[in-house]
């Protein structure tokens, strides 16, 4: 496996404690929050996936297109993200975790450049998060929040999700 260069990640935080989802890689998280379940959650993001699987997204430019799903469960989403022009590959992760009776979510994720040498990615591996969010409507879900930085999300401030 090469070495991770670009990555986007988010932390998560429960009040002031951070909470070790993955053992050693919670510094290269990110995090949403929804004020809905995880199920809700999980197939919007599952289904939005899916329905970028193709080019036709991206004929009018952007990068609303060519993921795949790897795997999915409730609690866990493995996709991977081919860029249109250039090719270039990045894996994406989403861990759900319920929280307030299963009424709520927490979702920590994360996009890795497959590329070792990529630097400076214009936001990509955020938007490649961001996209499939906003994509599936749930930036407008109850409850929604976003906890990011551009320490976490290597130049996610500048990022312009609409070509990236």
């Amino acid at each position: 496996m090469a070495p991770i260069h670009l990555q986007c990640p988010l932390e998560l935080f429960q009040g002031n404690q951070h909470i070790d989802l993955n053992s050693g890689l919670c510094l290269f998280l990110s995090c949403r929050y929804f004020g809905i379940p995880c199920q809700v959650v999980y197939e919007s993001l599952v289904s939005q996936i899916k329905k970028w699987k193709t080019m036709a997204g991206c004929t009018m430019g952007g990068q609303r297109c060519l993921y795949k799903l790897q795997s999915a469960s409730v609690h866990f989403i493995a996709a991977k993200h081919t860029t249109p022009f250039k090719r270039y590959v990045d894996d994406i992760n989403f861990r759900l975790v319920s929280y307030h009776f299963f009424t709520c979510c927490h979702v920590s994720a994360m996009s890795v450049s497959e590329t070792w040498y990529a630097i400076k990615d214009h936001g990509t591996n955020y938007c490649n998060l961001y996209n499939l969010i906003e994509g599936s409507g749930l930036t407008e879900a109850r409850g929604y929040k976003e906890v990011t930085s551009d320490f976490l999300c290597t130049q996610r401030s500048s990022a312009n999700c609409t070509v990236y």
